[in-house]
């Protein structure tokens, strides 16, 4: 049974230069496989991220798809960014959601996002699903990634404790690691909470005076 807080009608940001190059991309391999089929493609990573926060630059697309593919090495698609920087995007043939700590109901509970592709029916992983996907590398880049999400209010400190204490159970291996960078992962996500709920204060009494 998936998370009952998982948000239904997410708003994402479509029109930035790397969610065009993502449509592109997606646009490309649909016609370098023919797809004449419809397959489900889950997208997870800096690119998800991205997608709800806009804030977020990666280059590399983290995507799990339903069918067996073959992912062209020549497909990349240039992009210039708002600030001018030029980046290429390119699929991520190393990706594999195995390695990441996710909860056995993430891809019932992604959320579909209409890119205009005929034949590719994408994805994308929940912000809860993302940030408890982030906790088992938990780099740098992680850490903001699990921060932007709770400052958005994508998700809370709470649910990703739940939510990666379930995922636990289905994890094979070592996981003292794990349960270490979780309680890291949820302090982080209550500092931001308590930021965030500063802020919103701040911004209540400039309103009221």
């Amino acid at each position: 049974m998936g998370a009952e807080t998982m948000p239904t009608n997410q708003m994402f940001h479509t029109h930035t230069a790397l969610a065009e190059g993502l449509r592109t991309l997606f646009k490309q391999l649909e016609e370098r496989l023919s797809l004449h089929s419809p397959i489900d493609v889950y997208l997870a990573g800096g690119m998800a991220v991205h997608l709800y926060t806009a804030s977020r630059v990666t280059t590399d697309i983290d995507a799990e798809f339903g069918s067996r593919v073959f992912i062209p090495s020549d497909l990349i698609v240039d992009v210039t960014l708002e600030d001018g920087t030029r980046e290429s995007v390119y699929f991520d043939t190393n990706y594999n959601a195995s390695f990441a700590l996710l909860h056995e109901d993430y891809l019932d509970d992604a959320i579909p996002l209409d890119l205009g592709i005929e034949h590719i029916r994408l994805h994308v992983l929940s912000p809860l699903d993302l940030a408890v996907s982030k906790i088992a590398r938990f780099a740098n880049n992680d850490k903001e990634d699990i921060a932007a999400l709770v400052r958005l209010g994508l998700t809370t400190a709470n649910e990703i404790e739940q939510r990666a204490t379930s995922a636990l159970a289905g994890y094979v291996g070592g996981q003292a690691m794990l349960r270490l960078n979780l309680q890291e992962a949820v302090a982080l996500a209550r500092q931001v909470e308590t930021e965030r709920m500063e802020l919103a204060n701040v911004n209540q009494g400039d309103r009221v005076n």
